[in-house]
This record gives structure tokens, sequence and C-alpha cells, in this order.
């Protein structure tokens, strides 16, 4: 121990020297009180221990990159051969955020040797997630699955959820495993986390098309939240203890519920659920973020009668819809894809539609969420089929290819299969050059536009 202590202040000596550095100097450059640093620096039985930080610091005075000295300093973390958890977890997370592995993977394996340290990188994971570092933190996250031997303790199911949310993006078939991994975990998070954790994972599911599980989900979440608000109402449970108010799960709950029987052409059923969120005043001493989202589900029911409407045929209400999306920008991506799929069924003429909104459609490649690209993704599929219905084939043609690459960009390979059979139809009236780019993107996945 004291080998390695005496090299780390050799070094800080060393530096000292080169410099030209006295003590007082050293303590007005760092801005480190004189006692501390003649403490932190001793090379006898008295010496202080460094932090992580006060050893930045010094690198920085002298000039040296991150990470300067941080192999000599995990002797630091130890009093009397335990570890000091006030040393070890900013340690360790500086050496997560600047990538030195080679610091973390030693100490890590030393530490394993006692499963009570599991809770030493569940705190470190934490703070690198709250911190936004979320790659970083999943290193440790899965350091605390692989060691805790009980997996309804807290840090083990957290660690679950937390991996869950770092995961996700737009592959379909890694949000598809992300979701087996959590799924099962979701009813022992801690509750302040239940209803977040919900909502992520039927949105995922959504985006993945797993209507079943979009409607157990939904279910799940809306009875939850209408749980916790008869607790709170009882002054059993505070609403402070949940990233959004009662009312927006309730409401999200029910929207997504709709949409899943909506996509299903079970309508009717779907209508019912948008009656259940197009008025959510009815929960009692909201403040003004939960009024505010009692008018933003107002929006939404809007916005999902008038797509049951279209998807039932009522070409007359196409009009009043367009004006809506007008005045909802956000709504134009979502609504067009309807409009599109209820052309394509009862034979509308929209092209006029599709000119007025020929702007926004040029930057739908913006969408870079899941759920956006998931909707550029039908948007294109639809838009096909409606140009091909139109003997507009070079059209066609052209957003079946576009449509292609999306999803071969999102592993969403039933739709790539699709798109192909779409293409192989109207292959004919292919150009030469289309046909090229076809089988350019059959064999590399994808092609950029």
């Amino acid at each position: 121990m004291q080998v390695v202590a005496r090299c780390l202040r050799s070094e800080i000596e060393h530096q000292l020297k080169l410099h030209g550095y006295s003590l007082t100097k050293l303590a007005e450059l760092t801005r480190i009180p004189v006692g501390n640093l003649s403490r932190i620096l001793s090379l006898n039985e008295t010496s202080r221990s460094m932090t992580i930080g006060q050893l930045d610091t010094l690198a920085m005075v002298f000039n040296q990159a991150p990470g300067w000295l941080y192999e000599l300093y995990p002797d630091e973390c130890y009093s009397e051969e335990r570890l000091s958890r006030k040393r070890l977890v900013p340690y360790l997370v500086r050496c997560a955020e600047i990538g030195r592995y080679d610091c973390i993977e030693p100490i890590v394996s030393k530490m394993l040797d006692n499963p009570k340290n599991v809770s030493i990188l569940f705190a470190v994971a934490e703070r690198l997630f709250q911190n936004e570092w979320a790659n970083e933190s999943a290193y440790f996250y899965n350091l605390v699955i692989d060691s805790e031997k009980d997996c309804f303790s807290e840090p083990f199911v957290i660690s679950q959820y937390r991996l869950f949310l770092i995961s996700q993006g737009t592959n379909a078939e890694e949000n598809q495993e992300a979701v087996v991994r959590f799924a099962p975990y979701r009813k022992r998070l801690p509750e302040n986390l239940q209803l977040d954790g919900l909502t992520k994972l039927v949105k995922v599911c959504f985006t993945l098309q797993k209507w079943d599980k979009v409607e157990q989900y939904a279910d799940e979440l809306r009875e939850l939240a209408e749980t916790q608000y008869e607790l709170q109402k009882r002054g059993y449970s505070s609403e402070s203890l949940f990233e959004r108010p009662l009312v927006y799960y309730y409401g999200m709950g029910s929207l997504l519920k709709g949409v899943a029987l909506e996509r299903q052409e079970l309508y009717e059923a779907a209508a019912e659920y948008v009656r259940k969120y197009a008025d959510l005043g009815w929960f009692e001493s909201l403040d003004d973020a939960g009024k505010k989202v009692v008018e933003d589900f107002k929006v939404f029911a809007k916005a999902n009668s008038y797509t049951l409407d279209v998807l039932m045929g009522k070409e007359t209400v196409l009009a009043d819809y367009a004006a809506y999306l007008a005045d909802h920008p956000d709504e134009i991506l979502p609504g067009l894809v309807t409009i599109l799929k209820s052309v394509n069924q009862y034979g509308f003429c929209i092209d006029k539609v599709l000119l007025l909104f020929s702007d926004q459609i040029d930057l739908f490649d913006n969408f870079q969420d899941m759920i956006g690209m998931d909707q550029h993704v039908r948007f294109r599929y639809h838009k096909a089929l409606y140009e091909f219905s139109k003997e507009r084939f070079k059209e066609g043609i052209e957003e079946t290819l576009y449509c292609l690459v999306l999803a071969y960009r999102m592993r969403r390979y039933e739709d790539c299969f699709r798109c192909s059979a779409l293409f192989e139809k109207h292959r004919k009236y292919a150009t030469g050059e289309q046909i090229q780019r076809f089988q350019a993107i059959m064999i590399g996945g994808e092609e950029v536009y």
C-alpha cells in the first residue's frame, strides 16, 4: 500500500519541482488550501487521502492529460483494507467518463469478491446515468445484474429498467430484445418508476406493432394510474413521486389502447377509448401542468376522431381533417398515414392534400426517433400504393425504394419483404436505373437518399 501511495505522491512532487512551484504557489493555482495540500502530499503515515477531483485539478495545473496518474489512484480508495465508498464512486465515474477501463477492470474484479460491493457499482451506474453518460453506465448496470443474487432487489430491477432505456433506438431487432429482457420486471420497479416504465414499454411495443402487448401494457398503465390517483385522493400517495402528472399516464394508456384497436381495424372499440381521453377534466386538483395535459389530450382526441372517421370511409371529413392538420403540424405525419391508408381502401383522390403538405413531407427524413421513423416507413409504403393506384408507376417505385431503405435501416424485415414484393409486382414499369438501385439495396441493405 505504501509503495503505491509513495509512487503517486512522488510523481506529484516531481511535477512540483519541474514547474518550480512552491506549496503556496500550488495552493494558489489549485485553490486547494495550503494546509490540505501539505497533508495530501505528505509521504508519512499521517498523509490525507486525495480526492479524484483534487488529482484532476493537479493534472490541469501541471498540463497533464485527463486521467493522469489514475492507475496509481486506487490505493486512495482503501482505508485499513476497507473500501472507501466516498472515494471509489467518484473515481470509477471519472474513469468511465474518460474511457479508462484499464483502471476500472482491476478494481472491479477485486470488488466483486465481496457481494456487498454490488451496491457501490450500482451507485456508480446511477451517477453516470443521471449525469447523461448513459452508454457508460450500461457497463456497471450489467455488472449489477450479473452479480446481484436477488432478482427482486431494487438495484437489480432498476438496472434492468435503465438498460431497457439505454438500448432503445431505431433498430427493431434490438428493441424487441430489450422488451423481452425488461418486461418480466416491470411490476417489480419502485412505485415512482412503474408508470414511466410502463409508458416507455408500451411505446416500444407500439413501434414493433405488437398490438396484443400494446393492449396489455396500456391496460396496465391506465389501471395503475387510476390506483395511484385513488391513493393520492386519500392522502396515501403524492403526485410529486412521478415524472408527469397522473392524468398523463391515464390518458396515454387510453390513447395507446385505442390506437392498438384502430390498427387492428376495430374502429368502434377504438372510438370508446378516444372518448375516455377526450375530456379528462374529472381529475381533481390539477395544477397547471395537469391542466395542460388535459388540453393536449383533447387535441389528440380530436385528431384520432378524424382518424377513425377517415378509416371508416367518411370522405366528407377529409377537408376538415386537412385543415386540422395544417393547424397542428406535429400531427401531419401520422395524419397523412391515416389518410393514405383510407384512400387506398376507398379510392379517394388526395392529390391536393399531398400538395398542400409537400413542404412538410420533404422534411419527414428529419424524424430520427423510433415513433417518427415508424410513421415515416408507413407513410412511404401507403404513398407507394397510392401512386400505383393512380398509375403513376415511376413515382410509385420511387416511394417503394424509399420505404425499402428506411425499413432496412430500422431492421424491420417484414416491411422489407412487403416492399420487395411491391417492387417485383411493378418491376415491368421500373427504369433501368431504378432496377439497379433496387438490386444495390437488396445487396447492401440500405441506400442514402
